[in-house]
């Protein structure tokens, strides 16, 4: 295939010499001359791993051409990365002026190609940004149709400085934000070679995941330095602790707490985050990070809390009152958090729980129940039939199966859901649908 790669960066030199080894003619265009003139004489722009010998290779085998003018790019390849940076603006915005202007120029270019042509941006861009601002560019500029004259899609890359070539030869997934089988198509020739997973789906959800993925990267980093400082203050190695904490494989390093859903809650989570944020205080140790959790999640149940209000109505049903399926455990459930919350603004609420029998708690369960609903007897109901049938909003705080189905077959149009635990099968729901956070 005939490529042309815009910006000759990390992210773009690593993306030429490696399609250029595998066999693709490629034309590389950046305004820099002097990065030109380096990789013309068969060297690499940027210092990289491997990349000095296999910049040296591909250009004299001729798979590499080289330009400054977009235009001639555009009307001798048939698909074009742009590769150039959008840093940081004073204010933290995106400063997008160096792909605003690549993409007038590409939409200029098209305007007099006859040809089919497929653009993929690979700039980290904000989610929107394709979709809002470049198509339309591209369109009123070209006079053409994306999907129709020229394609546009999104790949986010996952190159790391230092190990670009071993990254690009052995990438976690291959992601193709498209929306056209010309687009994944021509992605799936130029990466089906590699041993990952292509993964479709649309251009602002693969914008946004590229985001996600470098902020939990620093999410991460973050985390084992702040539990190593707070481990130094009390004399524990938090290398050694971090170490055996990477060791499960089922909760701490996996797919487990991470789906979006509603707040946590239950006897640890809550006050093992208060014990340790008092011990940083008393060492005098800074963990915002860490701090911020509880808080965060108290906004998170406030999110809940006001869906249920904004639907402006008063008759609200709860399936589901513990902390999670399975369990009577009320303890600091945040269910119980958002019932105490909205009887507070006047809310008719009663509750069902099958796992929840008021007479039967003992100890610290009915403890913290009695100082925080102390009436929730006269609230829970046996009978989810009749709460299906009288409320006017469902709050679905089970993930149990058949449960779930229960309300998917009860509610009807006239009532509101809002699903705390993503149901499943919920395209059969008759009733208004509210997802916690989507």
């Amino acid at each position: 295939m005939d490529i042309s790669i815009f910006g000759l960066g990390y992210v773009g030199a690593v993306s030429l010499a490696c399609l250029a080894r595998d066999g693709h003619t490629v034309t590389g265009v950046d305004i820099d001359t002097t990065k030109l003139e380096l990789i013309r004489s068969g060297k690499s722009p940027i210092i990289e791993t491997g990349m000095p010998e296999l910049m040296e290779s591909v250009v004299a085998k001729g798979k590499v051409l080289l330009t400054d003018n977009p235009a001639e790019a555009i009307a001798n390849t048939s698909l074009s990365f742009v590769c150039v940076g959008t840093p940081s603006q004073p204010n933290g915005s995106q400063d997008q002026s160096a792909v605003l202007r690549l993409t007038e120029q590409m939409g200029e270019a098209l305007k007099s190609k006859a040809e089919h042509h497929i653009i993929v941006y690979r700039s980290t861009l904000a989610p929107g940004t394709v979709r809002e601002k470049l198509i339309p560019m591209l369109e009123a500029l070209s006079g053409k149709k994306q999907g129709v004259d020229f394609d546009v899609c999104f790949q986010p890359e996952f190159l790391r400085e230092g190990s670009s070539i071993k990254d690009y030869d052995n990438p976690p997934f291959t992601v193709v934000g498209a929306e056209t089988d010309t687009a994944q198509a021509a992605v799936r020739e130029l990466f089906g070679n590699l041993p990952a997973e292509i993964i479709l789906t649309d251009i602002a959800t693969a914008e946004t995941m590229k985001y996600f993925c470098n902020i939990f990267h620093a999410l991460k980093i973050s985390f084992a330095n702040e539990v190593a400082r707070l481990c130094e203050s009390f004399d524990v190695d938090g290398r050694a602790v971090m170490e055996l904490l990477c060791k499960d494989k089922q909760l701490n390093i996996s797919t487990a707490y991470m789906r979006p859903g509603f707040a946590f809650g239950g006897s640890c989570l809550p006050k093992d985050l208060r014990a340790m944020s008092h011990i940083a205080k008393l060492n005098d140790v800074d963990i915002p990070m860490l701090k911020g959790v509880l808080p965060s999640n108290r906004v998170h149940l406030d999110h809940s809390f006001n869906k249920v209000l904004e639907t402006g109505k008063r008759k609200v049903g709860f399936v589901g009152l513990s902390f999670k399926s399975g369990t009577d455990d009320l303890r600091e459930s945040p269910l119980v958090d958002l019932a105490e919350k909205l009887i507070g603004k006047g809310v008719e609420l009663s509750i069902y729980d099958p796992e929840v029998n008021v007479s039967k708690l003992i100890g610290a369960n009915k403890k913290f129940i009695d100082s925080h609903i102390p009436h929730i007897g006269n609230l829970m109901t046996t009978d989810i039939d009749q709460l299906l049938a009288e409320s006017e909003v469902i709050v679905v705080g089970l993930s149990d199966a058949d449960l779930v189905e229960k309300v998917i077959e009860h509610a009807t149009e006239n009532q509101v859901v809002l699903d705390l635990v993503d149901m499943k099968n919920r395209e059969n729901l008759r009733a208004t649908y509210h997802g916690a956070c989507w």
